[in-house]
């Protein structure tokens, strides 16, 4: 049965995607990504390119953040802690990216440009000083990155048994702290 160049782009990047979190970017193969998609390697190639260009489309990722200009100054903490727990547990590009960046260079570099690029633009409209912005965005960015890294990759008790609003609780003065000082 032939699939559309969309619908094999799709089973790609998925395969890709459970690949990457199963094994990292540095042991996944191309190989093994088209084994799992059922596919020709060539396939991969002809599609992505080499592995970077099929990483790159697997972890294209919309942090999705609210418009925080929206939010009560005091709730700017609470309300980016419980929008960021709620989007690690609900997608596993992230956790892929995460996983992948402590080992690898250029995953680094993808993770540094979807945060630098999505939320200190989100931080600076909510606090209305662009100039503080990019410092209080990757100090808020240390400390979602290391929530999610200790609780969905580490898997740290009891951080990782905690209710989501249990979690929120606890993170959120500290990300107000970054926000809004």
């Amino acid at each position: 049965m032939r699939r559309s160049a969309a619908a094999t782009k799709n089973v790609i990047l998925a395969a890709a995607r459970e690949r990457f979190a199963a094994d990292g970017y540095e042991r996944a193969t191309i190989r093994a990504i088209a084994a799992d998609a059922g596919i020709d390697p060539s396939m991969v190639m002809r599609y992505f390119g080499n592995k970077e260009g099929l990483f790159a489309a697997a972890a294209e990722f919309d942090l999705e953040l609210p418009d925080l200009s929206e939010v009560a100054p005091d709730q700017l903490g609470a309300a980016l802690a419980r929008h960021f727990v709620e989007r690690w547990e609900r997608d596993e590009a992230l956790l892929i990216l995460l996983r992948s960046g402590v080992t690898n260079d250029a995953v680094a570099e993808r993770m540094r440009t979807i945060f630098a690029a999505q939320l200190a633009p989100v931080v600076a409209k909510a606090i209305g000083d662009p100039g503080q912005a990019p410092v209080r965005a990757s100090l808020a960015a240390s400390q979602v990155l290391g929530l999610a890294l200790c609780r969905y990759v580490l898997a740290f008790p009891p951080l990782a048994d905690l209710t989501r609003a249990e979690l929120v609780d606890w993170v959120a003065p500290t990300l107000q702290r970054y926000l809004a000082g």
